[in-house]
């Protein structure tokens, strides 16, 4: 099933644009555009995708960059569609970051098959992931045990839903690493979830009145999305 995957396509021409949009539909993917890739990034903020199609041909020069940026921040996977054949070319993409690239002109078959592997391969080193994570974390004042799936704050046991014991979980199983909203609604809720990221923001305000430590935080990266942040010196023990 796709239907509740989203792809994003930045800057390709209208002509192309439409050809992607139809062959994607027809997939049942939902498609959103922008022309421009001036910054690329900033739809990501209101409409998070799950994929994106990047066509470079626009400002070759300075996508580069924006790509490494824009991999840094989030786990979004991006194929780059480009006209430029050389191998040189497409090796710099993938270096860069890309998880796929095509040349253009392409089979829009061809598109549709290698979108739907990069999200599966995504789904898979997602999952994979959540079963390589330690299932007991300790940092001072705060214990989580997702064998158990319960939380202890100063010794205590504190109730939490499922959802909240886990999103706790994983934002403190990556200490210093931001997430987006969307990320972790696909991460915790799943792929076939159909809330919108707010969820995130009511559960993270749930976490924060339950628990307070001068030691660590759940702090907002604006414009982003949230980490755990260990203070200075404190680390966890995990097993």
């Amino acid at each position: 099933m796709t239907e509740n995957y989203r792809i994003l396509l930045a800057g390709t021409t209208p002509e192309l644009t439409q050809e992607l949009s139809d062959t994607l539909k027809q997939k049942n993917y939902k498609v959103s555009c922008i022309h421009s890739i001036s910054d690329f990034t900033k739809p990501i903020r209101s409409a998070y995708p799950d994929l994106v199609i990047l066509d470079p041909s626009s400002d070759g020069s300075a996508s580069h960059s924006q790509l490494t940026k824009f991999q840094e921040i989030t786990q979004i996977p991006v194929i780059v569609v480009s006209s430029a054949s050389d191998v040189s070319d497409k090796v710099r993409w993938l270096e860069d970051g890309a998880d796929d690239y095509l040349v253009k002109p392409f089979d829009q078959r061809e598109l549709a098959a290698r979108v739907h592997a990069v999200i599966r391969r995504t789904m898979i080193r997602v999952a994979k992931q959540k079963q390589d994570l330690p299932k007991l974390l300790e940092y001072p004042d705060l214990t989580i045990d997702l064998n158990r799936y319960s939380v202890s704050f100063r010794g205590e046991r504190i109730s939490m839903p499922p959802k909240e014991i886990e999103l706790l979980y994983y934002l403190a199983a990556h200490p210093g690493e931001v997430f987006t909203r969307e990320h972790l609604l696909r991460l915790i809720w799943g792929y076939d979830y159909a809330g919108d990221s707010r969820t995130i923001d009511v559960h993270i305000k749930r976490l924060r009145r339950k628990l307070f430590s001068e030691n660590w935080m759940i702090e907002t990266v604006w414009g982003i999305g949230y980490k755990f942040q260990p203070m200075p010196g404190i680390s966890s023990e995990s097993t």
